[in-house]
């Protein structure tokens, strides 16, 4: 079998978190006397880590570094209240894991989501699943599209970057593999549309968790 890892995104890819990360940023905004932002503008929000995402929800005169730090304390202290309260794992995405593994795949998540919550969200909701490796976004790793993160997975792993694949729901997550010499697997049930993942490099598209073990076994991980 030519592929030996599968490194997963966790927001969009393993987890629906939108309302969630939604709703956190949505009562920071509304404490603050600012306009709130309907669910799904938040798909364009996130992706990016968190710093980004209360950027790019504020109103463009709130600017100032000051206000945006602050603002960044109050976000993670409102999501780590909200992360489980409407967050689930997609259909299928656990019985996908359970197979990859018993054929013989290892298994890792590298988030741009700070790492602490990262591995609390896996624990929490895919409990039993073999992750051997969950790494988020810290000060001192750079966070995705930068390949750093994902190279060191594959190192940790023993493996040459060509015999991983990365899945994610992303521009940001086909850059990554990319950039980081792995094969980039997008998923249509997260929260870009299929057309940036194409765009971005993605070389297989999934409709369902099921589909990527299919693939593999039907050949097309054969050296």
């Amino acid at each position: 079998m030519r592929f030996k890892a599968v490194i997963f995104d966790l927001d969009g890819t393993l987890v629906d978190s939108l309302e969630d990360l939604a709703d956190s940023m949505n009562a920071v905004l509304a404490r603050n006397r600012l306009p709130p932002h309907p669910v799904e503008a938040y798909r364009y929000f996130v992706g990016d880590g968190i710093t980004l995402l209360v950027r790019r929800a504020l109103p463009f005169e709130v600017a100032d570094e000051e206000a945006l730090v602050r603002l960044v304390g109050e976000m993670q202290r409102e999501y780590r209240e909200r992360r489980t309260r409407k967050t689930r794992p997609y259909p299928g995405v656990i019985e996908m894991a359970a197979a990859l593994v018993r054929a013989g795949l290892r298994l890792a998540v590298l988030s741009n989501k700070p790492e602490e919550a990262a591995r609390d969200l896996v624990q929490e909701l895919l409990p039993g699943v073999p992750f051997e490796t969950v790494l988020g976004s810290v000060p001192e790793r750079p966070r995705k599209p930068d390949p750093a993160a994902a190279s060191e997975i594959a190192a940790g792993f023993g493996l040459d970057p060509s015999e991983c694949i990365y899945v994610g729901d992303s521009e940001v997550d086909m850059r990554t593999a990319t950039a980081a010499g792995m094969f980039p697997v997008g998923v249509r049930w997260g929260f870009r549309p299929e057309a940036e993942l194409t765009a971005a490099g993605a070389r297989l598209l999934l409709s369902e968790p099921a589909e990527l073990l299919a693939w593999i076994s039907g050949g097309a991980g054969d050296s």
